[in-house]
């Protein structure tokens, strides 16, 4: 079974930093996974990314050790079972409330007994192996965004379920949800303390804590912090910023 780069990275307290793909194109995401990101996030949820195309761009970013990892639009069984099947080696779930949503996600991506994933790993064979299905439970891994007030409420509640071994922060919908801006890098000070709550709380129960940025001082900082999985920019992001610092140049010659 190949093996998943973030378990190691994590093994030895290193933190893995993360890209973001929103563009629904195999190139450009095999283009970014050249880049040497220790994984790269296929965004279903926000971005304009159908099933298919983010198929095409699994095996885009499976010709470089990068981690391939899928945002679901929603804690939904189809789509999480679908987008392992495709290869995913990670799933990240958006608004995980309660430790039921924590539960049923960890279920979804586990095969019985320790869970409910149907067996059909149909591209998953070819990107981890033919061993694939004796492995499978202990590789990939289930991400649960905390997001909201109702998840801060609950936090050690989903933090203790059993199997669910890393929670990811989405700055802007939990500033939203604490009244605050939705801002990735300097969120208001209410949002700061629910961050580092947040930490401290996943720390505490041995969880891994990710959480999203948009330039690398703040994700660097965090990660000093005891963030072992951030994201820094995405490719749509990077194309944008790329253009307008040649056209800034251009057009003050």
């Amino acid at each position: 079974m190949r093996e998943n780069r973030l378990r190691t990275l994590w093994k030895e307290d290193k933190t893995a930093v993360n890209g973001w793909l929103a563009v629904a194109n195999s190139f450009s995401a095999e283009t970014m996974a050249h880049q040497g990101w220790d994984s790269l996030t296929i965004d279903m949820q926000h971005g304009v990314i159908d099933y298919q195309a983010m198929v095409t761009m699994l095996q885009a970013i499976s010709t470089t050790p990068t981690v391939p990892v899928v945002r679901v639009p929603w804690l939904e069984p189809g789509i999480i079972m679908k987008s392992l099947d495709a290869g995913a080696y990670g799933v990240i779930c958006p608004m995980v409330n309660t430790r039921e949503d924590a539960q049923k996600l960890v279920a979804y991506t586990r095969y019985a007994p320790k869970g409910t994933r149907s067996f059909g790993p149909v591209r998953a064979l070819l990107y981890g192996g033919a061993d694939y299905a004796a492995h499978a439970n202990d590789t990939v891994i289930a991400f649960a965004m905390i997001e909201t007030a109702q998840a801060l409420d609950n936090l050690d509640d989903i933090l203790s379920v059993e199997g669910l071994e890393a929670i990811y922060i989405g700055p802007s919908d939990l500033s939203l949800a604490l009244g605050c801006r939705p801002v990735f890098d300097d969120p208001d000070p209410k949002a700061v303390q629910a961050i580092e709550h947040i930490l401290e709380r996943a720390k505490a129960h041995g969880v891994v804590a990710g959480i999203h940025n948009g330039v690398p001082e703040v994700a660097l900082a965090r990660a000093a912090k005891g963030f072992r999985f951030v994201t820094v920019g995405s490719d749509a992001r990077l194309m944008a910023a790329g253009s307008q610092q040649i056209l800034k140049a251009m057009r003050a010659g």
